[in-house]
């Protein structure tokens, strides 16, 4: 699995989000662009440990035992729950939310595992910094496929 660590997957992912463009329209899901992108930040918030996100019931109960399913080299399905805290339901401004993902991708490969959270992932509990970095980038390459790029 790619790691948002490894300085060429994060260059990677930052290419990508330069290629999307305020008009693109998701090829599943409700939110638009720009929603995605804070959406991608406000994720990015919570491994970086500057937000924190309760535990949910379902988490606490499955969490660990579905984990496999979603460290692997399988692409996301389509039209996943989140976290409530991360879903975005108000207009966003497309250029400042690119920017400032750009800005917590660049921080979070630079800082490090190191500077990774020790708190808990909401849905499956305690990861390892490397589970975060591969995480993280598995959600941001689900999300940029959402919108063509």
């Amino acid at each position: 699995m790619n790691s948002l660590f490894e300085q060429v997957h994060a260059n990677e992912i930052v290419e990508r989000l330069n290629q999307l463009r305020p008009d693109a329209e998701p090829r599943w899901g409700k939110m638009n662009v720009s929603q995605m992108l804070a959406h991608c930040s406000g994720f990015q918030e919570i491994a970086m440990g500057n937000s924190t996100s309760a535990r949910s019931w379902l988490g606490l109960v499955i969490g660990k035992l579905v984990k496999p399913v979603f460290y692997n080299d399988k692409p996301l399905p389509q039209n996943m729950s989140t976290i409530p805290e991360i879903m975005i339901v108000d207009e966003r401004e497309f250029e400042l939310e690119k920017k400032m993902l750009i800005q917590k991708i660049i921080t979070f490969q630079h800082d490090g595992p190191e500077k990774c959270t020790k708190k808990p992932h909401p849905f499956f509990g305690k990861l390892s910094p490397e589970e975060w970095g591969k995480g993280l980038y598995k959600h941001l390459d689900h999300h940029l496929k959402q919108f063509g790029v």
